[in-house]
């Protein structure tokens, strides 16, 4: 017996319509840079870079899902696969932040001047 070929146009469009809506917002907040999020910071970032941040991580993680075929997994194979990344992401922005506010009170506190 042969499968039948199963048109996946509803999912597509789905995953389009909803991966556009998160890039809408990144570029509204990006252009419109609201004051109450640029201004106020939470864990030395200021609060519109970790919207961005959590923005970015869901889309990611819906590519994921949807075009490399992870909802057809087992739950097992899928938290193999997103688990180490969610780690190797958090880790990885941990290192920049911690790094990054290194290097500013170095700058900050120093006689070295920002030359950029």
């Amino acid at each position: 017996m042969s499968h039948a070929h199963v048109s996946n146009t509803k999912r597509i469009w789905t995953v389009f319509g909803i991966l556009s809506i998160i890039t809408i917002v990144e570029v509204i907040f990006g252009i419109v840079k609201p004051a109450i999020l640029h201004n106020n910071s939470l864990l030395g970032l200021n609060l519109l870079n970790w919207i961005f941040i959590i923005l970015t991580g869901v889309k990611a993680y819906y590519i994921v899902y949807a075009f490399m075929h992870m909802e057809g997994e087992k739950s097992a194979l899928r938290y193999a696969v997103i688990w180490p990344l969610i780690f190797l992401v958090a880790y990885l922005l941990f290192i920049l932040l911690t790094e990054a506010d290194y290097i500013f009170e170095v700058f900050k506190n120093s006689t070295i001047k920002w030359n950029f």
